[in-house]
């Protein structure tokens, strides 16, 4: 298995911190299980760079600074860029990988590589990681193996397989099986993410480009915010929905449940002014 060259190193200290993480840690499945629990928990997904005109920059040190020091989330090139690098860091031996999203999509849809994804080894298995999709982020890692429902601290989760080399990660909600993206084990490296992280933030029918999305999964419930609509998901339980009328709703929203501090952009309030219900 091939893994990607070390590159800059990554504050290993600073991360755990910042998701809360202050027990001992090894490469080992109970470190993976509680660092990517804790990091979806702690760090929200959220695209305000690329709703304000900005491609996000993906060295470690500018996702450090922006994740971990500033107070700020990010998407899934962000997320698991960060994660990848603090698994090495503990000793994980780690692939990165590209999906196609099918979100919203037909299942034989041919979408681009537009997500990042993790393999990461752990105990004799293998396993997949992500902290980077949204409101339907695993909130744990799933053991890459086809055709088992894997409990989560969430809702849970399973791996399909189409063939030899297509795999899909499929979330269980509204009482079906939905698929999240489809991928392959083919290695990626940090010219694939350039690419791909300059399409999703730059073209204009991106919907990281279009509108404000957010979310975060601390324990027990999930947090989504797109354009006006906050929602809030009880896991096991109802959801309970609402429109923010005002900028100063969707601040403070960004604020208090998604932990953001938003950035000092003078464009941001008439941007999210603009934004339709």
């Amino acid at each position: 298995m091939q893994q990607a060259p070390p590159t800059e190193s990554i504050d290993i200290h600073a991360y755990l911190e910042r998701i809360g993480v202050r027990t001992p840690i090894a490469p080992n499945l109970q470190t993976l299980r509680a660092i990517t629990t804790a990091h979806v928990a702690a760090i929200p997904f959220e695209n305000l760079d690329p709703f304000l005109g900005i491609s996000p920059s993906l060295d470690i040190a500018s996702v450090q600074r922006k994740l971990v020091r500033d107070g700020r989330g990010g998407y899934c090139f962000e997320q698991n860029r960060l994660l990848s690098e603090a698994l090495r860091a503990i000793g994980f031996q780690v692939t990165d990988l590209a999906a196609r999203v099918l979100w919203g999509q037909p299942e034989g849809a041919i979408t681009a590589r537009t997500h990042m994804l993790l393999r990461v080894e752990a105990e004799g298995k293998s396993w997949l990681a992500d902290c980077g999709f949204g409101g339907n982020t695993p909130t744990g890692p799933l053991e890459l193996v086809p055709d088992i429902e894997q409990a989560m601290p969430h809702e849970p989760f399973r791996l399909i397989r189409r063939d030899d080399s297509d795999w899909r990660l499929q979330l269980f909600a509204a009482n079906a099986w939905q698929t999240l993206y489809r991928f392959d084990l083919q290695p990626q490296f940090p010219a694939d993410y350039r690419v791909s992280n300059y399409w999703t933030s730059t073209n204009p029918d991106s919907h990281f480009v279009t509108g404000l999305t957010a979310a975060r999964a601390p324990t027990g419930r999930r947090l989504t915010l797109r354009n006006r609509q906050f929602a809030e998901h009880i896991t096991g339980d109802a959801s309970t929905k609402r429109t923010l009328a005002t900028t100063a709703e969707i601040r403070a929203v960004l604020q208090d449940e998604f932990l953001i501090q938003p950035p000092d952009d003078p464009k941001l309030d008439a941007m999210l002014d603009r934004l339709p219900a």
